[in-house]
């Protein structure tokens, strides 16, 4: 009674009478006195605005929700980017979350504005566990949701065809990037909205054991509901565990929800050329592995990291319905895998540096081959000329509602180029507040220089190529040169970032001058990188190991 009361005092709730719900709750049903998404409200012609996201989280707050409510940080224009804790007992802190020993889940949505689903299913799925009898999986895991990420670029609403000119609707939607111009899927690195800096302290504060950020695709034609990556680059630690959970997902959606899934990537290589002579796909191609994307960083920092990515070409409620009814599966999955998740967070790098330590891979590319899997696409027909029939499809050609399948090279995952040996610990300057700031900011900690130290390695800069086209506002650098041993170690200012334990493999691709994406390759060493002169940070490596 108390819920239908307060339900008929909200916008958008619906006033039916309550009815007993199980555990497993009708998904995406705004029925039994609950309030309601945008999108559902409208039928999926529209999608929530900042301040539908508001008003719903306190339309569950209101009718009691167990949920602990706040906000990770403030957006560039002020807002504030909500988050809800759901456990069951309750809890509000990381301490109280780690003292459960269950493990944290930290679903994202919204990253990128246009892309809708991932805001809409995180809004009716916590409605959902809210409100289910019984048991589910609220018992077994920590869930972190944070349905708006980018909230100023929600709020730039525009046509869907200029917008996102690849996706089946609806009508109007928000932008890509931030209010700065920013795509918030590149600045994981460096850091420089300050939504990134709310994400980086909620990692550090909560140290999630599953990071999930929710996407929608661009582009190719496929047969999958959705499609799916652990992290790609081949630094991350658990990126091959990551794969299995995904392959035993993939089974249950297909199983559970009767969604297809599969692997991400696009009928198109690397460089985003079309694979193709004709109508018909010759190749299917992940994105990259570089760590400036988030689940790219997140798996770096020793965890499981996924990324999810409704296809774009589905009309707008089957996206958000395969989003959740994904997010659901895994939720599910994590749950009864925790006890393995608890051993796997137990095996975390302990820094020994014996030669049983592989290298960490500091360079990626895409192997020159890969094997063939089937792959589900939709034949494209030529129209005869170069008319655009229909929104999202290139031009020349029509959608014709075909679905082949065929065995085609799969190229799903990196390997490396360039590793180094584990090193103990890079040294940089107490006076480059910059970089100090910077690495503070991602949670690495610096220390005084041991008085013991009496060796390093410095990198003699040969050559600096710097891209001739900025992008993110950068023009990014890559420096190429040699190591060598540093003949006397000055030690006035330094300062030692430990490359040990579980942040190893972020710390080694943030300094590492060779690295493909690290703090040099976005501009924060520019005024200090000369050729024939060191580079300003110095690597420490075992005694014996090979230089």
């Amino acid at each position: 009674m108390l819920a239908a009361l307060v339900c008929a005092s909200l916008p958008g709730c619906a006033t039916a009478r309550m009815s007993s719900r199980t555990s497993e709750a009708t998904p995406l049903s705004a029925a039994a006195g609950m309030p309601a998404t945008r999108a559902e409200r409208t039928s999926y012609l529209e999608t929530s605005h900042y301040a539908d996201v508001v008003a719903f989280l306190d339309s569950l707050k209101i009718l009691g929700a167990p949920y602990a409510f706040g906000s990770i940080g403030k957006t560039f224009e002020g807002r504030d980017i909500p988050y809800v804790i759901a456990s069951r007992p309750l809890v509000r802190t990381p301490q109280e979350a780690r003292a459960t020993g269950k493990p944290i889940v930290y679903v994202q949505g919204n990253i990128h504005a246009g892309e809708v689903e991932g805001k809409e299913a995180l809004l009716a799925l916590l409605r959902d566990l809210a409100f289910a009898s019984g048991p589910n999986v609220l018992d077994a895991i920590v869930l972190i949701a944070v349905p708006i990420y980018n909230a100023d670029g929600n709020e730039r609403f525009g046509p869907q065809e200029r917008q996102r000119s690849e996706q089946n609707g609806p009508e109007l939607v928000g932008q890509r990037s931030n209010a700065q111009g920013f795509d918030l899927n590149r600045d994981y690195v460096k850091a420089e909205a300050p939504e990134t800096r709310a994400s980086l302290a909620m990692f550090e504060a909560w140290d999630p054991d599953v990071f999930v950020d929710l996407h929608t695709t661009d582009g190719s034609f496929h047969g999958y509901a959705l499609t799916y990556s652990p992290s790609l680059n081949p630094a991350a630690p658990l990126g091959d565990y990551t794969r299995e959970l995904l392959a035993e997902l993939r089974k249950r959606v297909r199983e559970r929800e009767g969604y297809e899934t599969f692997d991400y990537g696009n009928f198109a290589d690397a460089f985003g050329r079309e694979v193709s002579t004709d109508t018909v796909p010759r190749g299917w191609f992940t994105y990259d592995h570089r760590p400036r994307f988030g689940t790219n960083y997140y798996g770096l920092r020793n965890r499981v990291s996924i990324l999810s990515e409704a296809y774009s070409h589905d009309p707008f409620e089957r996206r958000v319905k395969s989003t959740y009814a994904f997010t659901r599966q895994l939720l599910s999955l994590i749950a009864e895998r925790r006890h393995e998740l608890a051993v796997v967070r137990a095996r975390e790098m302990t820094g020994s540096m014996d030669n049983r330590v592989p290298p960490v891979p500091l360079r990626a590319a895409l192997p020159p081959t890969a094997t063939e899997q089937l792959v589900t696409f939709e034949v494209l027909a030529r129209t005869g000329d170069s008319s655009r029939t229909q929104a999202g499809v290139p031009r020349g050609l029509r959608r014709t509602g075909e679905f082949r399948t065929r065995p085609m090279p799969v190229f799903d995952r990196f390997v490396p180029t360039l590793s180094v040996r584990h090193p103990l610990a890079y040294l940089v300057s107490a006076a480059d507040t910059a970089i100090v700031a910077r690495l503070r900011q991602h949670g690495l900690r610096t220390v005084p220089l041991p008085a013991t130290a009496n060796y390093a390695d410095e990198f003699v800069v040969d050559s600096i190529v710097r891209a001739p086209r900025a992008f993110q506002g950068h023009n990014e650098v890559r420096v190429v040169g040699r190591w060598r041993p540093v003949t006397e170690l000055a030690r006035r200012d330094l300062l030692e970032v430990p490359a040990v334990g579980r942040l190893a493999p972020l710390v080694i691709n943030l300094l590492d001058p060779e690295s493909d994406d690290s703090f040099a390759t976005w501009n924060l060493l520019d005024d200090r990188l000369r050729i024939g002169q060191p580079y300003p940070v110095l690597r420490v490596s075992p005694l014996g190991q090979e230089r």
